[in-house]
């Protein structure tokens, strides 16, 4: 094929013409079939549902590592067996 021929697919029609500002805004176009307008507001919808950021994540829970009150010492165990509850985790 030659530089200078053009077949069906590559030729170049004045069919085709430039978007309009009303067009080029929009997030969706239609190219076949004549939608409802319950349909659009439906796939409108969806569209920004599917592009809308996240939910932020939940913030981490603390890292028992680095939690104040388990630093804090218990109270002893009193009583019969005491010496065997104290080092029992509870």
């Amino acid at each position: 094929m030659t530089g200078d021929a053009t077949t069906g697919d590559d030729a170049v029609t004045d069919d085709a013409q430039e978007p309009t500002p009303e067009e080029r805004r929009a997030l969706f176009r239609v190219v076949r079939g004549t939608p409802t307008d319950a349909e659009l507001a439906a796939l409108t919808v969806v569209l920004l549902a599917a592009a809308s950021p996240a939910a932020d994540p939940p913030p981490p829970e603390p890292s028992v590592w680095n939690d104040r009150a388990a630093r804090m010492r218990r109270p002893l165990p009193v009583g019969p067996g005491a010496w065997r509850t104290s080092v029992l985790p509870r």
